[in-house]
């Protein structure tokens, strides 16, 4: 399936977080964060294992203490994917995970304190090519924009952000990226379109404390794809009161709803009416609880009638219209062959596990000429 309109992305700075690239023509990057108790290295590192299996690129992790700045040591050397870390206010932690081998540093400069503890913090992210990331949001304003404001607005997170900005400016730092959230929609969208024209850094995108996994979803899916609809966002995190683990497969189904990141199956199926000749909803679920493991790029329709179930087929690698007696298999848009209602689903399972295979396999012979 070809896309009908290609999003410009807004050009950006590349910046390196670890084996991961941010920005510029990098791939727009999904993060999660630990919500284990860092200090617990077991808990947070099988977390860590879980988010790579489901496909995240950079991982965040809570150090509040420097207890669990010598935890993240640990942590560090049992897992492969790159990691930020969440700091606020002290310094010596900051500088303890650089010595461990932090990825990110996720600190805001300003919230420091004394100019000598910013630029100790700024040379050794320097010296060690850490990149920082700038990180605002509504609910932890500074006292002075609150009285300015009165409350939390687009304006108010921005020139909070610019003034981090305009620190890591002075001491000519500008491995960074930066975030502006709001649990509003329209305030964090109003925000990051504000900074995109200010900045040329790479954004981190987000609607914070975004609520449970069906209303999140559903505010993250509108303020971030918003966003990246109009070419803005070059790292995101779907903020959940949920699994972490589901906190990355939303953000590679936006990605893949709007065809920037192809990861994984696309499902197309319809809700289902009286029309349908297989049960579309029970196909659907077991499809997706079966084939979560597959990470290859591909459309598959299940569509359960004759009136869209041929057009829909027709525009995918695999497919599936509703049809009496047997329901009828599209390969690569063509008629392939009937299959009962009954055997339809492991029907579908094998053939998608076949056409991933054939996939993966092309992929691993391209790379191996190359």
């Amino acid at each position: 399936m070809q896309p009908q309109q290609s999003i410009v992305r807004r050009k950006s700075r590349k910046i390196w977080v670890g084996s991961v690239p941010v920005g510029g023509d990098a791939p727009i990057a999904v993060q999660s964060m630990t919500n284990s108790d860092t200090h617990d290295v077991a808990a947070t590192v099988a977390q860590i294992q879980a988010l790579a299996d489901a496909g995240a690129d950079i991982v965040r992790v809570s150090v509040p203490t420097m207890e669990a700045a010598e935890a993240f040591r640990q942590i560090r050397a049992q897992v492969v994917l790159p990691l930020v870390a969440d700091i606020h206010f002290d310094h010596k932690t900051a500088l303890r995970v650089l010595e461990h081998g932090v990825d990110c540093l996720r600190i805001n400069p300003g919230n420091i304190g004394k100019e000598e503890r910013i630029r100790a913090v700024v040379d050794a992210a320097r010296d060690r090519r850490v990149p920082i990331r700038i990180g605002v949001n509504a609910g932890s304003l500074e006292r002075d924009l609150q009285r300015k404001y009165g409350e939390p607005t687009a304006d108010a997170l921005v020139e909070s952000a610019m003034r981090h900005v305009e620190i890591l400016d002075r001491l000519d730092f500008a491995d960074f990226k930066v975030s502006v959230k709001a649990s509003n929609v329209m305030m964090a969208v109003a925000a990051y379109r504000k900074i995109a024209s200010q900045i040329e850094q790479p954004l981190h995108l987000g609607i914070t404390e975004a609520g449970g996994l069906r209303s999140g979803t559903v505010k993250s899916a509108l303020g971030i794809g918003t966003l990246l609809m109009e070419g803005i966002g070059d790292t995101l995190r779907v903020s959940l009161a949920a699994d972490p683990v589901e906190e990355v497969k939303v953000g590679f189904d936006i990605l893949r709803s709007l065809q920037l990141r192809s990861r994984g199956i696309n499902f197309i199926a319809c809700p289902s009416c009286s029309r349908q000749n297989f049960d579309v909803i029970a196909t659907m679920n077991a499809l997706e609880q079966r084939l979560e493991d597959v990470r290859v790029a591909m459309d598959v329709a299940v569509i359960g009638c004759y009136v869209n179930g041929p057009g829909e087929a027709r525009e995918v690698e695999i497919g599936v219209t509703g049809a009496a007696p047997q329901n009828l298999i599209f390969i690569d848009g063509k008629p392939s062959h009937k299959v009962a209602a009954e055997a339809l689903t492991d029907e579908l399972e094998r053939l998608i596990r076949e056409r991933a295979a054939q996939k993966s396999r092309q992929a691993a012979n391209t790379i191996a000429r190359g």
